[in-house]
């Protein structure tokens, strides 16, 4: 279910991906361990996932990625009929979270 979500979040707008994509890691290793060493193995998320979960680390690539698609989930919040609340608080959670995600570790 989080890898189908993860999938749509590469298309719309505010919805994640990759927090996505950790929680299926997640899961997957307390109910599918066959999905979870997939994941592991692969040969580009793996890495990644397993940066995380070992020491809290991301990529300065990924930093970039993600900080990119909030601003544009952001702009694009302020283009679509939606309540006005919704408008100014998703610009300021997301700037909380960016401002989280580059207090990370990155990777040696």
């Amino acid at each position: 279910m989080f890898v189908g979500i993860g999938i749509v979040g590469i298309i719309v707008p505010g919805l994640p991906t990759v927090v996505f994509l950790l929680m299926a890691a997640w899961a997957s290793s307390h109910g599918w361990p066959e999905l979870e060493q997939r994941l592991l193995d692969h040969p580009q998320y793996g890495v990644v996932i397993r940066q995380w979960r070992e020491e809290g680390r991301v990529p300065r690539r990924a930093k970039w990625l993600a900080s990119g698609m909030m601003l544009f989930s952001a702009v694009s919040m302020q283009f679509i009929p939606a309540h006005a609340l919704v408008r100014v608080l998703l610009p300021v959670i997301l700037l909380f979270v960016a401002a989280w995600l580059w207090s990370r570790p990155e990777p040696d």
